[in-house]
C-alpha cells in the first residue's frame, strides 16, 4: 500500500524493477494511510558452515565425496557383509581415525567462525527510537532503523549518512577491513538532513529511500531519498556511493554520525563479498590423484592375479578339497561365478592397504601447520605498516615452489605508491621547484620558442585547476569542523596522486582550504580567499582515465576543469595546443614520472542549464546511473583547452630490482601488467632491471602499428618478423629455455592494451587464433614482457592465456589494487600487498615486493620438497607393507590368509609410521634457507613438478618392490632351518609375519632418517619414539590375554621371537640389505658433490630430484 503511495509522490518516473523502499525510522511518510511493516533479513552475520544439528551429516557427506575415503568405506562394507580374511576393524579404524581428525579440524575452524560471528552479532549499538537512544544488540537492527555511530566504531550494517557532528555533514571513514585501503575516505550526508544532529531532531524526519537491491560491488550504489515535511511536496535527492557507509568500515576523526540502515546482515556488501571465491587446486594434488589411479590399478591386478591363480591351484582335486578341510554342502552348491567374485572382493580387502587413506589427513595437517611458518617469518615483518605476511589459504603452499610465470602490477607493487610532485608544464614551459609568485624557475622545454615563462593568467588558471579538480578533503589536527586559514591542514584522499597535486599547487602559492557549504575555498598567492561553487563532479575511473569538475566562480562564470591521462585528454583538446605539452609529457615519462594532463572549458549559462538538467535527471535514475552520467560528461568533455601537464614521482620499492634479478636467475619469467603509459612503464622496467641494457626490445604498440593504413596488416608483419628473429636465435624449441636465456641474446616484449585487443579480437580470416598463436610463441621466447595501458579485464585475459599454454605453466600474480583483483583470482597463486585492496582476494599477502624473493625461493622450494617427499614416501611405505602379503599368497594356496595380525594392519599407518613423516614434512631443510635465497638457480632444480614426475615415481616404486621382496624372502629363507629356538620349537606363521613386519617398520622409518638433513629434537623424538612405541606395543599386545579376542594368536609371539639370537641377527641383516642401495647411493652422491667445483649447485641427497642444467658455469 505504501509502495503505491510512494510511487504517487514520484509521478512521471518509469516503472523500475530490482529496487527496495526503506522508510526512515520505520515511520510512515503519511498519516492518512496505515503503515505496513517491511520484511527484510535481520542483521545477523553467518559465516559459519555448519550448525549443531547438520554438522555430522553434512561433514560426512563432504568427506565421503573424496575418492579415497569413499573407497575405504566400500571396503569396510565389504568386510562387514562378506566373509573376508581380515576383520572390518582393520579398514574401519583407520577410516574412522581419518574422518574423525578431519571432522575435528573442520569443526574447530567452524567453531572459530561461530565465535567471530557472535562477537559481531552481540556487539552493542544505539538505535534512535521515539527520540531516545536505545541500546540494542547488533543482530537486532532492522532495515529502516536510524543508527548512531561514535568515533572509531565500525558500522554495524550498510547505512545512508544522514548527518554528522560537522556543520557540512561530512565524515571520514577507513575501509581497511573491506578493501585493505588504510587511507581515509570522505562521505557526505544528504543535504536536507545535515542539520539533524540530535536524537530528537532526527526522530522527526519523515523520509523514504528507494535504492537498488543488494549487490556486492563496494564502489557502486544508486538510490534517492524523498523527504516530507508537513504538507509540502516531497523533496527528492540522489544518493550515490559517497553517501553509503559500509558495514565493517570504521568512523575516523568524526565524533558522531547518524545513518539509516538500508542493507543488513547477509545482504550487506561486506557479506556478499565473502561468498563465491573459487577453489584452487595445486599440481601436487593432481599428482596424488594420478598416483592413486596407478596404485588402484596395481591393487586390481593383484586381486585378479590371486583370484585366477587360486582357481588354477584348486583345479587339482586334492588342493581344492583336502582331507583336513572338507567343504560344507552350502559351499558346494554356491555358483562358481559368485564364489569367484567373492574371492576377488576378499583379495581386494586383503591388499587394500596399498591405498594410503591416512595420507590425506597427513597432507592436510602438513599444509595447515606448515602455513604458520610463513606467518611467523620475521623477515616478512614490515615496521612501517606493523604487519607481516598473511596466509589466506594453506592449500597452495607447495605451488609457491613451482611458479613459472610472475605477473606483477607496477604502481604500488614495484613502486611505493607514495607520490611526490616533481614538476609541471604550462603551455610548454617547465616549472620545477618552489617559486615566488611563479617567477623564479621557469624554462623553455626542448627547442620550443616560447617566452621564458607562460602568461601569468595561464599560470594561475593551471594552479586553480590543480586546486579544484580533485576529491581531496581537509582534516585539521584538532577538529574536522571545517578548515581555517591558520589551521595546519592535512589532506585526505583515496588517491595519493591527488594529494601530491594539491601539495604541488601549494608550493606555487595556491592553497586548497577545503569545502564549506558546497563551495571550494582557495588561498591564492596574494593571500586572498577565492570561493568556487562546486556544481558537479565525475570521479576518475580506469575506463575513462580522467576526472572532471564543474565550478562557478565568484563572478558567475561556469568552468569545467578536467585532468587525466594524455591518451584521454589529447583527443579532446585543440590540436594546435598538443605539441607544446606532448614533448614535456614524453620526456617525463622517459624519466619514469607519472604524468597527467590538465584542460579546461568555459560553459555558457544556457548550455549549463541544459547540462545541469541532464545531470540531475541522470543522478536521480536508479538504473544505469553511472553510464548515463558518463555519457553526459563525455559530451561535455570535448573541444577543451589544454593548459599543461604535471609530473609526479612514484619511487621504486626497496630491493625491487634485486628481487626481479633473483626471480629471473631462478628461471621465472616476469611480466609487468600496468595501466600506465608505455614510456613511464618502460623506464620503471629498466630501473627495476626487468630489462637489461643488453636486452633487445620488441614493440607491439599503437605507435608501431599506426605506420600502416591497415593496422592488422602491419601487426601481422611485425608478428612474423619477430617470430623469425626469435626462431633464428632459438632454432630448437628446447625445453631448457632457461639455459638458452643465458647463452643467447635476451629479448623483451612491450605490448599495449589496444594492440592486445587487436590480437585477441582480430577480424581477419583465421586471424585471431593465428595472431594469438604467433604472439604466444614470441612471448615464450622472451625473458621479460611489459604490458602497458592494460584494463583490469585484459590483465586477467593475459594470465588466462598463459595458463592455457602447452604444459600448463604455473602462474603467480601480485598486485595491490582493485584493478589487480581479476588477475589475482585468475592465476594459480594470487598474492596481494598487505594492507591493500587486493590482499582480500589473494591466497597470500606480503608487505613488500621484496618479500616475494624469500617466499618463492626459500619457503616455496622447501614446501614443495617436503610435500612431494611426503606423497612419494606414503606410497612407498604402503607398497612395502602390502607386497609381502601378496607374495605370501603363493605359499598359502591363495587362501587369503593374512600375513600380519589385525592390530598391525590397523596401526601401521595410524601410529607406527605417521609421525616421523609428518615431522619431516614440516621441519626438513635439505638446503639452508640462506643458501636458497642467495642462490636462486637452485629453484630450477624442482621446477616442472620434478619430484612427482614418472621417473622419481618409478624409482620409489622399484625401491619399495626391492625392499618388499627382501623382507619376505629374507625371512622365508631364515625359516628354512627346522628350528630357530634352543629348545627345538618351530616358529609358526604369526611369528613369520611378525618378523617381516618388524623389519618393515624399522626399514621404512630408518629410510626416512637417512633422508633427513635437518635434525631437530622433534625429529629425534618422533623417529626413535615411533620405533620404541612399536616394540613396546608388540610386547604389550602379545603379553596379555585379551578377553575380547576370540583367538589369542599373538600371545607371547613377539617376546618369544626376540629370545632367539638368530632372529635378532636376521632382522638386523635384512634391514641393512634393504637400506644398502640407499646408503651406497648417498655415499656416491656425497663423493661426487665434494669433488664438484661449485658444491652449492648440487642438491643434497634426495633421489627424486631431476637433474637440470642451469646454464650457469
Amino acid at each position: 500500500m505504501y509502495r503505491r503511495s510512494f510511487h504517487r509522490f514520484c509521478a512521471g518516473e518509469e516503472k523500475r524493477v530490482g529496487t527496495r523502499t526503506v522508510f526512515l525510522g520505520n515511520h510512515p511518510v503519511s498519516t492518512t494511510e496505515a503503515y505496513v511493516a517491511q520484511r527484510f533479513c535481520d542483521n545477523r552475520i553467518v559465516s559459519s558452515k555448519y550448525t549443531l544439528w547438520n554438522f555430522l551429516p553434512k561433514n560426512l557427506f563432504e568427506q565421503f565425496r573424496r575418492i579415497a575415503n569413499f573407497y575405504f568405506l566400500i571396503i569396510f562394507l565389504v568386510q562387514v557383509t562378506v566373509d573376508t580374511p581380515t576383520s572390518p576393524i582393520t579398514s574401519g579404524l583407520p577410516l574412522f581415525f581419518v574422518i574423525t581428525v578431519t571432522a575435528i579440524k573442520q569443526g574447530y575452524e567452524d567453531w572459530l567462525r561461530h565465535r567471530a560471528d557472535n562477537e559481531v552479532n552481540k556487539s552493542t549499538v544505539y538505535i534512535i527510537e521515539n527520540a531516545k537512544r536505545v541500546r540494542k544488540e547488533s543482530e537486532k537492527i532492522k532495515v529502516g532503523d536510524i543508527v548512531e555511530v561514535q568515533a572509531d566504531e565500525t558500522f554495524p550494517c550498510d547505512l545512508i549518512l544522514l548527518s554528522s557532528c560537522t556543520s557540512d555533514g561530512i565524515c571520514f571513514v577507513t575501509t581497511a577491513s573491506l578493501d585493505g585501503e588504510s587511507n581515509c575516505k570522505t562521505h557526505y550526508a544528504v543535504r536536507d538532513t545535515v542539520a539533524l544532529c540530535t536524537a530528537e531532531s532526527i526522530d522527526t524526519l519523515r523520509a523514504a529511500i528507494e535504492c537498488e537491491q543488494p549487490q556486492p560491488d563496494l564502489y557502486k550504489f544508486v538510490g534517492r531519498i524523498n523527504t516530507y515535511s508537513n504538507n509540502i511536496e516531497a523533496v527528492a535527492r540522489s544518493l550515490g556511493p559517497e553517501n553509503l557507509l559500509l558495514k565493517g568500515a570504521t568512523l575516523k576523526n568524526t565524533k558522531k554520525i547518524y545513518g539509516v540502515a538500508v542493507y543488513t546482515g547477509m545482504e550487506t556488501k561486506m557479506a556478499l563479498n565473502y561468498q563465491g571465491k573459487s577453489q584452487k587446486r595445486s599440481a601436487v594434488e593432481k599428482s596424488i590423484n594420478a598416483f592413486l589411479i596407478v596404485y588402484l590399478f596395481i591393487l586390481l591386478t593383484k586381486a585378479v592375479v590371486c583370484t585366477t591363480l587360486k582357481y588354477v591351484w584348486q583345479s587339482t582335486p586334492h588342493n581344492d578339497e583336502p582331507w583336513y578341510n572338507q567343504k560344507t554342502q552350502k559351499e558346494r552348491d554356491t555358483l562358481k561365478v559368485l564364489k569367484m567374485f567373492t574371492d576377488f572382493l576378499s583379495f581386494m580387502v586383503l591388499f587394500n592397504f596399498i591405498i594410503p587413506v591416512s595420507m590425506y589427513v597427513t597432507v592436510e595437517m602438513q599444509k595447515f601447520l606448515g602455513s604458520f611458518f610463513i606467518s611467523w617469518d620475521k623477515d616478512f615483518y614490515d615496521e612501517e605498516i606493523n604487519e607481516g605476511a598473511l596466509v589466506n589459504t594453506s592449500d597452495l603452499n607447495e605451488e609457491l615452489g613451482q611458479v613459472d610465470y610472475v605477473f606483477t602490477d607496477k604502481t604500488g607493487t614495484l613502486t611505493e605508491n607514495s607520490m611526490e610532485f616533481i614538476e609541471c608544464c604550462i603551455d610548454g614551459h617547465k616549472y620545477r621547484g618552489v617559486t615566488q609568485e611563479t617567477d623564479g624557475l621557469s624554462q623553455t622545454d626542448g627547442s620550443l620558442t616560447y617566452f621564458d615563462k607562460a602568461d601569468k593568467n595561464r599560470e594561475e588558471l593551471f594552479m586553480r585547476a590543480l586546486c579544484l579538480c580533485h576529491t581531496v578533503q581537509i582534516k585539521t589536527n584538532d577538529a574536522v569542523d571545517g578548515a581555517t586559514e591558520s589551521a595546519e591542514l592535512t589532506y585526505v584522499s583515496s588517491s595519493p596522486d591527488e594529494i601530491a597535486l594539491v601539495k604541488g599547487a601549494k608550493k606555487y602559492g595556491f592553497t586548497f582550504l577545503g569545502i564549506q557549504n558546497g563551495h571550494m575555498r582557495i588561498e591564492n598567492q596574494r593571500k586572498e580567499i577565492e570561493e568556487y561553487e562546486l556544481l558537479h563532479t565525475l570521479n576518475f575511473d580506469s575506463v575513462r582515465r580522467r576526472m572532471s569538475v564543474i565550478v562557478r566562480t565568484q563572478a558567475g562564470d561556469i568552468i569545467l576543469f578536467c585532468k587525466g591521462a594524455d591518451s584521454a585528454i589529447f583527443p579532446r583538446v585543440q590540436n594546435h595546443e598538443i605539441e607544446s605539452t606532448k614533448t614535456h609529457v614524453e620526456r617525463n615519462a622517459l624519466d619514469g614520472y607519472r604524468t597527467l594532463c590538465v584542460a579546461f572549458k568555459e560553459i555558457a549559462p544556457d548550455d549549463y542549464e541544459r547540462i545541469d538538467r541532464q545531470l540531475i535527471e541522470a543522478k536521480m535514475s536508479l538504473q544505469d546511473r553511472e553510464e548515463k552520467m558518463e555519457k553526459i560528461f563525455d559530451d561535455i568533455e570535448t573541444n577543451m583547452n589544454l593548459i599543461g601537464a604535471t609530473a609526479v614521482e612514484d619511487k621504486l620499492q626497496d630491493q625491487a630490482a634485486e628481487t626481479i634479478e633473483a626471480l629471473h636467475a631462478a628461471g621465472l619469467k616476469v611480466w609487468v601488467l600496468t595501466g600506465d603509459k608505455m614510456e613511464t612503464a618502460k623506464s620503471t622496467c629498466y630501473a627495476c632491471r626487468l630489462f637489461q641494457t643488453s636486452t633487445e626490445l620488441l614493440e607491439l604498440t599503437t605507435k608501431t602499428i599506426e605506420e600502416s593504413e591497415r593496422k592488422e596488416d602491419r601487426l601481422h608483419e611485425l608478428l612474423i618478423e619477430y617470430r623469425k628473429k626469435l626462431l633464428h636465435e632459438f632454432p630448437k624449441s628446447s625445453r631448457n629455455l632457461k639455459k638458452a636465456w643465458t647463452e643467447h641474446q635476451e629479448y623483451g616484449l612491450i605490448i599495449d592494451g589496444s594492440t592486445l585487443s587487436l590480437i585477441l579480437n582480430s577480424t581477419q580470416d583465421s586471424g585471431s587464433n593465428n595472431y594469438k598463436s604467433i604472439f604466444l610463441q614470441i612471448c615464450m621466447k622472451c625473458t621479460a614482457v611489459l604490458c602497458c595501458r592494460m584494463a583490469p579485464l585484459q590483465k586477467a585475459q593475459i594470465v588466462r592465456m598463459v595458463k592455457n599454454l602447452k604444459g600448463s605453466p604455473i602462474t603467480l600474480s601480485i598486485g595491490d589494487g582493485a584493478n589487480d583483483v581479476s588477475m589475482i583470482l585468475e592465476s594459480h597463486v594470487g598474492i596481494g600487498k598487505e594492507g591493500r585492496q587486493a590482499a582480500r582476494n589473494s591466497d597470500y599477502s606480503i608487505p613488500k615486493f621484496k618479500h616475494l624473493k624469500k617466499l618463492l625461493l626459500a619457503h616455496g622450494h622447501l614446501y614443495y620438497v617436503r610435500i612431494a617427499h611426503l606423497v612419494q614416501y606414503f606410497f612407498y611405505k604402503n607398497l612395502c607393507f602390502i607386497l609381502p602379503q601378496f607374495l605370501y599368497q603363493f605359499f598359502c594356496g591363495f587362501s587369503q590368509q593374512p600375513l600380519y595380525d589385525a592390530a598391525y594392519l590397523t596401526m601401521y599407518n595410524i601410529c607406527f609410521t605417521s609421525l616421523p613423516i609428518l615431522a619431516y614434512s614440516l621441519l626438513e631443510q635439505h638446503i639452508n634457507i640462506d643458501t636458497l635465497t642467495s642462490d636462486p638457480r637452485l629453484y630450477m632444480k624442482i621446477s616442472g613438478n620434478a619430484m612427482l614426475q614418472l621417473s622419481p615415481f618409478l624409482y620409489w616404486t622399484f625401491l619399495a618392490t626391492f625392499e618388499g621382496i627382501v623382507f619376505f624372502f629374507g625371512t622365508y629363507f631364515l625359516f628354512q632351518t627346522s628350528s630357530l629356538e634352543e629348545n627345538a620349537k618351530v616358529y609358526g606363521n604369526w611369528t613369520f609375519g611378525t618378523i617381516v613386519f618388524t623389519v618393515l617398520v624399522f626399514t621404512v622409518t630408518l629410510k626416512l632418517a637417512l633422508d633427513t638433513h635437518f635434525w631437530t629434537w622433534i625429529n629425534h623424538f618422533v623417529i626413535w619414539g615411533s620405533l620404541a612405541f612399536y616394540v613396546f606395543f608388540s610386547f604389550f599386545w602379545g603379553g596379555i590375554i585379551w578377553p575380547f579376542l576370540k583367538q589369542q594368536r599373538m600371545y607371547f609371539v613377539f617376546a618369544q621371537m626376540l629370545s632367539s639370537v638368530s632372529t635378532w641377527l636376521a632382522i638386523v641383516l635384512l634391514i641393512f640389505i634393504s637400506l644398502f642401495p640407499e646408503i651406497l647411493l648417498i655415499v656416491l652422491k656425497n663423493v661426487r658433490r665434494r669433488s664438484a667445483r661449485n658444491p652449492n649447485l648440487e642438491l643434497p641427497m634426495l633421489l627424486s630430484f631431476k637433474h637440470v642444467d642451469s646454464g650457469y658455469s
